[in-house]
This record gives C-alpha cells, structure tokens and sequence, in this order.
C-alpha cells in the first residue's frame, strides 16, 4: 500500500508541470512592462481570465482549482489531466497543488494579455490610443 501511494505521488510530482511562457511571450511581457502594461496594470479593457487567489484556494479541494483553471475563459485542457492527479493523491497534493494552481493562473492571465494585445482587435487598438506601440 505504502509503495503504491509513493509512486503515486512521485508521479503526480513527474508529471504536474506549472503552465509556463515561451521564450517569445516572455519578451513580449517584457516589452509591455517597459511601456508601462502590467497583468495589474493593463491598459482599456483588458480583464484577468483567471483568478490566482480563486485557483490556489479551489485546489484545498482535491484538483477543484485546476479544474477551474482548465474550464475558464484561458482554458488550459492539461489542467484536467493535472486536477484528476491532484485528485488521486489528495489529501497529500495539497502540499504541491495550492501554489502550483496561482502560479499557473498567474501565467494564464499574462499570456491573454499578451494575446489581447499583440492580436485582439480591441487590444491593438486600446495599446494604439495609449501610445503603445508593439514592434
């Protein structure tokens, strides 16, 4: 029994990586910190798909907070697979899943906000009446 919840837990660690930025979305993000755009401090319209808090909290319950993540409006489908691990070696996945889900949530809201603004209509617009301007 013992054997069989280690390799569980081993492998939910393997496999739970955090959702990450590509190289390109990094420089993007950092592009729009230099002129002045932050996921806490967008210009227009521009809203945060995810809640960090909300993630982090809904994960005390078993894989609640990657499912939220992988049903929201930034849709993450690796996060069902993430909250059906969570799920199977809760209760001790709470060590790893609360933070694990902010930060995933955290980097959902930065690349939609780099979407919204390098390609949504409405966020190229909103960055041009600012005097933004994305090369």
């Amino acid at each position: 029994m013992q054997k069989t919840i280690l390799i569980s837990i081993t492998t939910a660690i393997l496999l739970s990586g955090c959702t990450s930025l590509t190289r390109q979305e990094e420089m993007q993000l950092q592009h729009l910190k230099a002129q002045g755009v932050t996921v806490d401090k967008p210009v227009g319209n521009y809203e945060k798909p995810a809640s960090v808090a909300g993630a982090a909290a809904l994960n005390i319950l078993p894989g609640f907070g990657n499912f939220y993540l992988g049903s929201g409006n930034a849709a993450e489908s690796s996060h069902w697979l993430y909250g059906l691990l969570n799920l199977l070696t809760w209760p001790i996945s709470i060590v790893w899943a609360i933070p694990e889900a902010g930060i995933d949530a955290n980097s959902i809201n930065k690349r939609e906000m780099i979407y919204y603004y390098t390609y949504d209509k409405y966020g190229k617009k909103e960055l041009e009446e600012a005097g933004i301007k994305l090369d």
